[in-house]
C-alpha cells in the first residue's frame, strides 16, 4: 500500500531507498593471524604439564597405598575378632573338660574311701 499523496508517500520512498542502499553495501573484514608461540614458551608449558601429571600420579599412588593398608587393617581386625570368639569357645570347652576330670578324680577318691579295708578270704582250701 503505497501512498501517492502527502508527505507519507515521500517518507516511504525514502525508507525504501535506505533499504536498497543497505542491501548493496559492501563490507570488508579484517583478518588477523595469530602469532605462533615461541618454542621456549611451548617447552615451558609442556614441562609444567608433565610435572603436574607426575605429581598427580604420585598422589594417586599414595592414596592407593593408603587404601590398601586400610583394607589389610580391616581384614586383620575381622580375623582377630573371629579368633577371639574361637578362643572364648575353646576356654569354655576347656573348663568343661577340667570339671569332668575333677569330678572323675573326686569320684575315685570317694570310692576308694568307701571300699572296705578288709580283704575277704575264701575258706576253701586252694588245691
Amino acid at each position: 500500500m503505497a501512498y501517492t499523496r502527502g508527505n507519507l508517500a515521500v517518507k516511504e520512498r525514502a525508507r525504501q531507498e535506505q533499504v536498497q542502499q543497505q542491501r548493496y553495501r559492501e563490507t570488508t573484514k579484517v583478518v588477523t593471524r595469530r602469532r605462533e608461540l615461541p618454542i621456549r614458551e611451548k617447552l615451558l608449558y609442556l614441562l609444567t604439564l608433565v610435572t603436574c601429571i607426575v605429581i598427580a600420579g604420585m598422589l594417586i599412588g599414595r592414596y592407593a597405598h593408603i587404601y590398601q593398608i586400610n583394607y589389610s587393617i580391616n581384614t586383620a581386625s575381622k580375623d582377630i575378632s573371629k579368633l577371639q570368639t574361637n578362643i572364648a569357645q575353646l576356654k569354655i570347652q576347656k573348663e568343661r573338660l577340667e570339671i569332668r576330670l575333677y569330678l572323675r578324680q573326686r569320684n575315685r577318691d570317694i570310692s576308694s574311701r568307701l571300699e572296705s579295708p578288709f580283704v575277704w578270704k575264701s575258706r576253701l582250701p586252694i588245691s
